[in-house]
């Protein structure tokens, strides 16, 4: 009898035990608990693709404690982008320089003829450099959110570089509304002369006169200056857009849209930086004449008659329907 009551005491407690045990043990239903301390970080990345506690707050997205997909994208940004921003930059600026030094200034070859004609309007102008300068504080703005840090930061030291990546970031925001406005006027402005036609396709296979003595005849703008136009119509567009879903964050998409707008942006970014060297360039230094364009907004006749033949053209027929002998062509002071 002694025995039979010991059995029973041990069946007793081997029955508690295993309720206890399995009271503890998680079942397939039960969710990790990301507070516990024993839980592993890659138990909580395989449990839900984000992981997201509970707040208080009105904005029930600040719940979100890790977003796996967040490391490819801090990776691409600290990473990627500065690779591709580097190459594409670098590789612009070493490509121009590089091409100036063996070519030089296209110069205009007939020689300056004294007599200008006017290729710009005021208000184009004003909308060119409105645009422009805007873009020049982007781009440095921008740059200083991929490059300043590595680049930088070492050599002014921390209390000016935040002083600094404050300021840029002020107008980075604040100036990408005129930028934007301008991108629109002149998407508005000169899309009719922008339109590719036959004469493009010959410009292009004879190298645009860039290298040689070789002039292929252009209308208003020649097919690197539509090229130009779109790069900054399409591109401007896409950077405004993003920029402007980084700018408002949360109004238009989630955690993972912004990080695409951002991959978006960044990249366009850099890449439109790299474009608008080579336009630089050839507004500047490497072409004579260029940049009167856009600065008093006439250019020499020879000039015009070498790179833009066909404009010209239009122009002095319509001086000539007009009853006039050639009032665009005037003598330069």
């Amino acid at each position: 009898m002694a025995s039979l009551a010991k059995y029973v005491r041990l069946a007793l407690g081997a029955w508690t035990l295993l309720l206890f045990v399995s009271a503890a043990m998680p079942t397939a239903a039960q969710q990790v608990n990301p507070t516990a301390s024993s839980v592993k970080e890659q138990q909580l990345l395989q449990e839900l693709n984000r992981i997201q506690g509970r707040v208080s707050i009105p904005d029930q997205r600040s719940g979100v404690l890790e977003q796996p997909a967040g490391r490819e994208w801090r990776e691409f940004r600290n990473v990627t982008l500065r690779w591709v921003g580097g190459i594409a930059i670098l590789g612009m600026l070493i490509a121009l320089v590089a091409f100036y030094l063996i070519h030089g200034m296209v110069r205009i070859q007939s020689g300056r003829s004294g007599r200008t004609i006017v290729r710009f309007s005021a208000f184009e102008r004003f909308v060119h450099w409105m645009t422009a300068t805007c873009f020049i504080v982007l781009a440095i703005s921008g740059l200083n959110i991929t490059f300043g840090r590595p680049l930088l930061l070492p050599l002014i030291g921390h209390e000016a570089f935040s002083e600094w990546s404050q300021w840029a970031k002020y107008a980075h925001n604040y100036l990408s509304f005129p930028f934007t406005i301008g991108v629109v006027l002149i998407s508005l402005m000169w899309l009719r002369g922008n339109i590719p036609n036959r004469a493009d396709v010959e410009w292009i296979k004879r190298g645009g006169g860039i290298v040689g003595h070789d002039h292929p005849p252009a209308s208003r703008f020649n097919a690197g200056q539509k090229a130009i136009y779109w790069i900054v119509v399409i591109g401007g567009a896409a950077v405004a857009i993003t920029g402007y879903a980084l700018m408002f964050p949360f109004y238009l998409s989630g955690i993972e849209g912004m990080q695409i707008a951002q991959i978006v942006h960044s990249i366009v970014a850099v890449l439109f930086v790299a474009v608008m060297l080579a336009h630089i360039y050839i507004g500047t230094i490497g072409m004579q004449g260029a940049f009167e364009a856009m600065g008093s907004g006439t250019v020499d006749v020879n000039w015009a008659k070498e790179h833009h033949s066909l404009w010209l053209a239009e122009e002095e027929a319509r001086a000539a329907n007009a009853g006039r002998s050639n009032p665009t062509a005037t003598a330069a002071e």
